[in-house]
């Protein structure tokens, strides 16, 4: 059975959260990095999370279960939107801080980064954030149909030389490294689906592997 993904649960205030008691992935991104477009890509859903064409119109946590496995997906605000209200991000930002407050079933972050731009300021705050979270980073780049394959490499390269790990190169447009993605996410949050170390360059390889046979 492929995977997909159902909308379970929308947080707007602190007090709406629940403890769920089962693996969880971040997905984070600054506005307008194609978090909603990546959702439905993985879902093979037109509109299960909706796109606007205004940035930054996410503003809660956004569960959703990944079926068949039971793990969550917690999709969250968009990041770096300068129309944004000082409340409205202190808002947010509270919201996030309770949320990942001893939530133990935290397992790592996706972040999202638009392979089109070199390394962000804004992108570099939120990795640091979870990183002094002690949340694993699994750095995606998004819009990788967009890019010549050399000018994403040379950002690719920029991003690992910072993070020591090599962003996956995604497109919900294309559906490039759709499946990858599914399979890093999934030996992500259940270890006992992957026969050995959990790492993109790992998932990458067999995929080249696989395709080479």
């Amino acid at each position: 059975m492929n995977n997909t993904l159902k909308l379970i649960q929308t947080v707007y205030e602190i007090d709406q959260l629940e403890q769920l008691p089962a693996p969880q992935i971040i997905l984070a991104g600054r506005s307008n990095v194609g978090k909603s477009s990546l959702i439905n890509c993985l879902a093979e859903r037109k509109s299960l999370a909706k796109i606007s064409a205004t940035p930054g119109k996410t503003r809660s946590l956004n569960y959703y279960e990944v079926v068949p496995h039971g793990y969550y997906i917690v999709d969250l605000p968009g990041y770096g939107y300068a129309k944004c209200s000082k409340t409205e991000r202190a808002k947010w930002g509270k919201l996030i801080d309770s949320y990942l407050e001893g939530n133990a079933y935290v397992v790592a972050a996706a972040v999202l980064l638009d392979s089109r731009l070199s390394p962000q300021k804004n992108d570099i705050d939120m990795l640091s954030y979870f990183i002094q979270c002690s949340i694993p980073i699994l750095p995606i780049m998004t819009k990788s149909d967009k890019t010549k394959q050399g000018d994403r490499a040379k950002i690719q390269n920029q991003w690992q030389d910072i993070l020591k790990v090599k962003p996956m190169c995604v497109s919900s447009k294309t559906g490039m490294n759709r499946t990858n993605l599914w399979n890093l996410l999934d030996r992500t949050a259940l270890p006992e689906l992957a026969q050995g170390p959990v790492s993109i360059e790992d998932i990458e390889d067999s995929a080249a592997e696989s395709q080479s046979e």
